[in-house]
This record gives structure tokens, C-alpha cells and sequence, in this order.
């Protein structure tokens, strides 16, 4: 098209076009234009489409030759933000390129992993998903922007964390026991929040307010961090947060450690008591964190990310940052995509059970 535009003659016409080709020769003015012109574009045809054979295979097996992003569903200084910098920072170093985390936080981690669900298959955005924008949200929409199962591409699983109850630290217990009974008298005026309707901390709250047998009212924020803020400052009463939330206000004494919700104590609270060590069943909850490419990433891409994750997850000093925020490393098998897509695959069918189970449903 710049061409029709700016050739008022064929000698004009070729001579832009020996400059893009990089060539040079005579033309009559007697010529016709497309007679002059026809080698030309033949002979640009051809090397643009050698290019982008030759440019293909290449591509993939180079990459990355740019930054890439690593979108965390999940607002600045929450659970998975915390995680996902130190991997970033550690994956740059193997990969040779910086990789970026974005913030992309709403509807419980749905909004920044539809828009990887949507991106390029060039292996330059990925996200950091969990069990919230995974399998319980999906569960929870009649319409949800993404599956899953078929719009992604596992890489594998990372870390996984416990959710631990904390309270605000002016709140009358320092036991379970001691805090379902104070829930039981004043559940009518008790405020929990969560990092939105149907994330993980929200259902781990769910679980636990059913065990216990009280209805609180419920406080959805745009991620743990938020929450956790107005747990410190006592503007709401208790919080199931992921261990790397946790582990700060705990250690730090601006909130109070009440149990883990898992089935076994992590390390990560050696002396921090389950809730089923203090009489406590049906409160089990759990917080997985894996990387996925948007669907149809080549395999040499998702390969060399996944032998670059290993290396990180090896790393004694990377598992130490990752321990000291509150998070667990995947070792092992279970770092794999295998494992990933079979987990993924158990954790939706048992959350869509949980989900029907609960009567909750956002259109």
C-alpha cells in the first residue's frame, strides 16, 4: 500500500522496492509498471515466507529472548503475590530474562487467569493460579470466562501452604475451643473476611463456621492482603489465611494464631495445633499453588520452564525464602504437569461437590 501511494512512476516503484530488497538495477520508462514491479514482489514473497518458516521452530527452541510475565491473580502483598516474587526473581536468574509479576486481582483470582486463558501460546504469560480461581470459583459460576481443564497448559505444581485461623489480637481466645464458644455467643455481631466470595479462605472459613455450628457475617475483600490489613487493625474478627499471610502477623504479634485447618501440622507451625487436635473435625482446608500456560504453548517451552522450576525449587536458598513467607515447596513427582493435570482434574470434581453441597452459586 506505501508504494501505490508514493510511486508516481514504475522507476520509482522498483527503486523502493530494490531498496527493501536490498538489490539494484535498471528499468525503461517505456516498461510497463507491472512488468518491473512483478520480479520484485515475487522475490520479496519468497524471502518473507523463507522467514517465517525459518523463524517458527527457532522461536520456540530460543525461548525466552524477552521478559516474560507472570501474572498473580491476586492483589500486592497477598499470599500468592509473595510466593510469586521470590519464584520470579529466582526463575529470571535460570532463564536468563526477567520475569515480571502482574497483579491482576478480582473475583477471587478469575479475572487475571481469564486473561492468560486468552493470551498468545508464545510462552511470554503464564500464571500462578491456585485451588481458588482453579476449581473453586469455576464451581461457584453458572458461566465462568475459562476451563480449566482445556484452557490451559499445566507446568507445575509449586507450593503448597495451610490456611491457618487467625484472629484479631484483642479477641477474648487463644484455643479453639475457647474460640467457637466466644463465636457461639456473639456470632450475630462477628465479622470474617476472606479474600472474596469463593476463594479458598472464603470456603475454608465456610468449613470451619459449619463445624462449629455459627453463621457470621462474611466480609469478601480483593485478596487476603486487604483482609489481613483489617484483621491487624481489628476491623473484622478472624481470617482463614494461607500460611504465607499468616506467618508475619502472627510471628509479629498483630494477630493470633488459633489453629491450622489442615489435616497434619505443617512445619511451617510446628506449635500451632490442628483444628482436629482440639476437637475440631470437618474444618480440613488446604491451599495449592501451580504455574499454567494459556492453551497450545509448544512442549521445548513448557520443557525448558519446567527443568528451570526444578532447579529453582533445589535451591537451598530459595526454599528458605519460600519457608520464611509461609509456604511449602513441592518436591518430587509431584512438581510435574502430569500430577498437576491429575490433581487439577480430582480438585475440580471435588470442589463442584463442595459447591452444590453449599448452595452458593454466582450467576
Amino acid at each position: 500500500m506505501a508504494w501505490r501511494l508514493l510511486a508516481k512512476s514504475p522507476e520509482m516503484a522498483c527503486a523502493l522496492i530494490d531498496v527493501a530488497i536490498g538489490s539494484s538495477f535498471d528499468v525503461t520508462t517505456g516498461g510497463a509498471l507491472a512488468m518491473a514491479v512483478a520480479p520484485r514482489v515475487a522475490m520479496i514473497g519468497g524471502l518473507m515466507l523463507t522467514a517465517l518458516v525459518l523463524s517458527g521452530p527457532s522461536s520456540a527452541e530460543d525461548w525466552p529472548t524477552r521478559p516474560v510475565t507472570m501474572v498473580v491473580p491476586f492483589g500486592a502483598g497477598s499470599a500468592s503475590d509473595t510466593v510469586g516474587r521470590v519464584l520470579a526473581a529466582a526463575l529470571s536468574e535460570q532463564l536468563g530474562q526477567q520475569v515480571i509479576v502482574e497483579n491482576v486481582a478480582g473475583a477471587a483470582g478469575m479475572t487475571g487467569t481469564a486473561r492468560v486463558s486468552k493470551a498468545a501460546p508464545d510462552g511470554y504469560q503464564l500464571v500462578l493460579a491456585s485451588v481458588d480461581s482453579m476449581a473453586i470459583a469455576p464451581a461457584l459460576h453458572k458461566k465462568p470466562p475459562y476451563n480449566p481443564l482445556s484452557d490451559f497448559t499445566p507446568i507445575g505444581l509449586v507450593v503448597d501452604q495451610p490456611i491457618v485461623l487467625v484472629t484479631r489480637k484483642d479477641l477474648p481466645a487463644h484455643t479453639l475451643q475457647e474460640f467457637a464458644s466466644y463465636a457461639k455467643h456473639n456470632a450475630a455481631k462477628m465479622q470474617f473476611g476472606s479474600s472474596g466470595v469463593g476463594g479458598g479462605s472464603h470456603f475454608a472459613c465456610a468449613r470451619l463456621n459449619a463445624a462449629m455450628g455459627v453463621e457470621p457475617i462474611h466480609v469478601p475483600y480483593r485478596g487476603s492482603a486487604a483482609a489481613l490489613q483489617d484483621l491487624m487493625a481489628g476491623r473484622i474478627d478472624y481470617l482463614c489465611a494461607p500460611g504465607a499471610g499468616a506467618i508475619g502477623p502472627i510471628e509479629g504479634g498483630t494477630a493470633n494464631g488459633i489453629a491450622q485447618l489442615t489435616s497434619e501440622r505443617s512445619p511451617l507451625f510446628p506449635d500451632l495445633k490442628t483444628a482436629r487436635e482440639q476437637g475440631v473435625s470437618g474444618a480440613e482446608s488446604y491451599f495449592w499453588t501451580g504455574l499454567f500456560f494459556p492453551k497450545g504453548v509448544p512442549a521445548s517451552i513448557v520443557g525448558k520452564l519446567d527443568g528451570a522450576i526444578d532447579k529453582v525449587l533445589n535451591n537451598p536458598q530459595v526454599v528458605e525464602r519460600l519457608q520464611k513467607s509461609g509456604a511449602s515447596p513441592i518436591a518430587g513427582d509431584r512438581r510435574s504437569a502430569d500430577y498437576l493435570k491429575t490433581l487439577l482434574v480430582s480438585e475440580i470434581d471435588a470442589w463442584n461437590k463442595a459447591v452444590k453441597a453449599s448452595g452458593i452459586q454466582i450467576e
